[in-house]
């Protein structure tokens, strides 16, 4: 695969997405937070982005799921596991506090890395922190006990 596949189709999807969030006002973590306020002045708008994204992308990926391999790459890449385990639920759960804490996740997080605010710039460092320490921490681990992310078949 080609530029296009490797830098340029990415490059426009972020973009979308990108413009998606600040479009809907989830940049802010305010708005974010309002959300999460659900005994106070609870802000329902997040709820509908959520259902918008889910109503665009479920026909897109039932539409994937009928194709021998993607447009744009040799293999799919489909999760393998799909049960509820202590680590998903961990992983979720520190997802959700933080979440919660800051009004930010990693899509918006990133995209306000511009406005150079200092909130913002120390939470995105202490995501790519955990990142890494995650990365560092599974692969200490023996073989077998490792999580395998992807699903090079069907």
């Amino acid at each position: 695969m080609g530029i296009i596949s490797r830098i340029i189709a990415p490059l426009l999807c972020g973009l979308i997405f990108g413009t998606g969030l600040l479009v809907s006002g989830m940049m802010q973590p305010t708005k974010v937070l309002a959300f999460l306020d659900i005994f106070g002045a609870w802000d329902p708008s997040l709820a509908v982005v959520m259902a918008a994204a889910l109503a665009v992308a479920t026909p897109g990926f039932m539409l994937a799921r009928q194709r021998a391999r993607p447009v744009l790459a040799g293999q799919y890449f489909w999760p393998r596991k799909s049960d509820i385990d202590a680590p998903m639920v961990l992983g979720a759960g520190l997802f959700g506090v933080g979440w919660g804490l800051v009004g930010l996740c990693p899509g918006p997080a990133l995209e306000s890395l511009a406005t150079l605010s200092p909130g913002v710039v120390v939470f995105v460092v202490a995501m790519a922190s955990g990142m890494i320490l995650h990365d560092k921490w599974q692969a200490s681990r023996p073989p077998l006990q490792r999580q395998v992310s992807i699903n090079p078949g069907r």
